[in-house]
């Protein structure tokens, strides 16, 4: 199983098939897909014997738009590989990773609520993976399962993107679940020099703490420290402290859009980079009135392509996904 191409040879048909061919094909021009929907279609009637699977796990998975992305990019490059999304229940995320070698599937991504449950069935773990215990994308290297996680990745990534590096960068991140705790490694890894955290201090307080444990140990050149969210002093004095503001949480989308984590604009400021993982809305609150200060800003909607684009990297070894066409294609 691998990436061989499509055969493009014309076979010889009785004429009978060309007529039911023609008579398909001309059904398929008849009715309005949306463009997700031709995609699908037309990988349908690309499938061969030698196909490799791909796929997500989660639930619910109906919404995802990964199918539609991951297929795009299979038949722009001629990749012998179809992606499917499978709604897993809870007791059932064993034997679904277990399928991952059974099946020969190149790999699959893994969405909520299994990111942290599909990690003991791993045979190896990236760094990144390994210190917040989460992986969001499985890649098969024969017959070995590798759990990455590309949140992190997908977040310097369109950064980067930007022209922005995180690397000797003093950085205030707001929230640390899973997104967040996926950006606090990936920024510490890549040379951040500074990284305060705001939190909640709920009751996943003391899980952050050991986080916070983890990623000092494999990034111990980061300044590391941990603060209550509810500590308004403390975030304007980290605010006024540091080169990019990120926020990670869920302020900011619906039912809480009109919501921001900083509730005094007067805090931004022309130097200050300030990004939000948030995608829908494409810009949120705060990144509107950081934009009106004249802040730099970075919306959610280019990491979730990125991160993407870091998975279909794994899979393909090396290819890029065409994140502009992507985005044309599913989000404009």
């Amino acid at each position: 199983m691998g990436y061989s191409k499509v055969s493009r040879g014309r076979q010889p048909q009785a004429s009978s098939t060309e007529a039911c061919t023609a008579a398909f094909n001309q059904t398929i021009r008849d009715k309005k897909f949306t463009a997700a929907g031709r995609q699908e279609e037309e990988t349908r009637m690309q499938l061969s014997g030698t196909t490799t699977l791909l796929g997500l796990i989660g639930s619910p998975v109906a919404h995802s738009k990964s199918p539609a992305m991951y297929n795009y990019c299979f038949r722009k490059f001629n990749m012998d590989c179809a992606y499917l999304a499978f709604d897993v229940a809870a007791d059932q995320v064993e034997q679904s990773v277990k399928a991952i070698k059974t099946l020969h599937m190149r790999g699959a991504n893994v969405t909520m609520p299994f990111k942290t449950t599909v990690v003991p069935y791993m045979d190896r773990l990236t760094p990144a993976a390994e210190t917040i215990q989460a992986v969001n994308t499985i890649v098969n290297e024969d017959g070995v399962l590798v759990g990455h996680n590309t949140d992190g990745c997908g977040y310097t990534q369109n950064l980067r993107r930007n022209g922005i590096e995180v690397a000797g960068k003093k950085i205030t991140l707001i929230g640390c679940g899973g997104v967040g705790s996926s950006i606090a490694v990936q920024v510490a890894l890549e040379g951040a020099a500074e990284l305060a955290i705001f939190n909640l201090k709920d009751k996943f307080w003391p899980s952050i703490e050991e986080r916070m444990e983890a990623i000092r140990k494999v990034a111990p050149n980061c300044v590391l420290s941990l603060h209550d969210l509810a500590d308004q002093d403390a975030l304007h004095a980290a605010v006024d402290h540091c080169d990019i503001l990120s926020n990670a949480n869920m302020v900011g989308m619906p039912p809480l859009e009109n919501e921001s984590n900083i509730k005094d604009p007067s805090w931004f400021r022309p130097d200050l980079i300030v990004t939000d993982v948030v995608y829908a809305p494409t810009e949120t609150k705060m990144l509107r009135e950081a934009k009106a200060a004249g802040c730099k800003t970075c919306g959610g909607l280019g990491m979730l392509l990125c991160q993407g684009a870091e998975a279909f990297r794994l899979y393909s070894k090396g290819l890029e996904m065409p994140i502009d066409e992507i985005q044309a294609l599913l989000y404009d």
